[in-house]
């Protein structure tokens, strides 16, 4: 199993702090949203490069509609020269509600067959120009979106909503398989464990961890360490989901499970 970390910067000193931790902590990824209303991911992850030396970087996830394919191929090979090769493309075509965001950059929304081939052209663009190429791990959700995930991504970002079901996940898996005889592998990210959700979860979608155990939420982990630690070892031998990704608001509900894969240096 490998796991990611979303941190959420307040401060520059914050932040420094944050990711450094979370690398002596045993997190393999430091990862960070790509919207209107957190800083801009690429510089966020350039600062973190600075100050790290193993943890990979990043953005969860780019839109592509939202920047020019060749701005973002400089940017990537920035990024590629700061961390030692640390990058990950994380990238997909845009959220449904991000055309409003587009209009405010000025940028063009199309489609979702044209979001799906300018996506495409971003990711040959990357793999053109940038040397070493970054990992590519792209968000989906749809069948459509999951097919084209297949064709080209090193890692799919299962997009689901927070209520998703495992039999919800399978189906995902199922579609990318059917569209690619290659390895891809899965990541998916982390609701809650136990009775704890973040903020946001409660605050802007009225969820509960109540309501989300009664509707099967696979990505609500049980408290128990173990019980935890034995459902995501099913479901990386089950579907080939190896990756999740916590939420800085989870880290210390989720310190015990972590430490069942990579113990803190302090442990070590």
């Amino acid at each position: 199993m490998k796991f990611g970390m979303i941190v959420t910067p307040r401060t520059g000193t914050q932040w420094v702090d944050a990711v450094r931790a979370a690398e002596n902590q045993g997190y393999r990824t430091i990862l960070l949203p790509d919207t209107m209303y957190a800083p801009s991911p690429l510089p966020m992850l350039a600062a973190a490069a600075a100050v790290t030396g193993t943890v990979r970087l990043r953005p969860n996830v780019l839109a592509a509609p939202l920047r020019h394919s060749a701005a973002l191929v400089r940017e990537v090979a920035a990024l590629q020269l700061l961390s030692g090769g640390r990058f990950e493309l994380g990238i997909g075509a845009g959220r449904p509600d991000a055309a409003a965001e587009a209009e405010r950059l000025g940028m063009p929304w199309g489609s979702a067959r044209q979001r799906r081939e300018q996506l495409l052209e971003t990711v040959a663009a990357v793999h053109a120009a940038v040397d070493p190429a970054p990992e590519i791990v792209m968000a989906a959700s749809g069948p459509h979106m999951l097919a084209t995930a297949a064709e080209i991504a090193d890692r799919i970002l299962l997009a689901a909503p927070p209520g998703a079901t495992e039999a919800k996940w399978a189906d995902m898996v199922r579609i990318v398989r059917d569209n690619t005889d290659r390895d891809v592998r899965f990541t998916h990210q982390l609701v809650g464990i136990g009775e704890r959700l973040p903020f946001w979860l409660g605050k802007h979608l009225g969820l509960t961890a109540d309501g989300l155990r009664d509707t099967g939420a696979a990505a609500l982990l049980p408290e128990d360490p173990t019980a935890a630690a034995d459902l995501l070892e099913y479901r990386r031998e089950k579907y080939g989901i190896d990756e999740l990704v916590v939420p800085d608001e989870l880290a210390s509900a989720f310190a015990p499970i972590l430490r069942r894969w990579a113990p803190s240096v302090a442990d070590r």
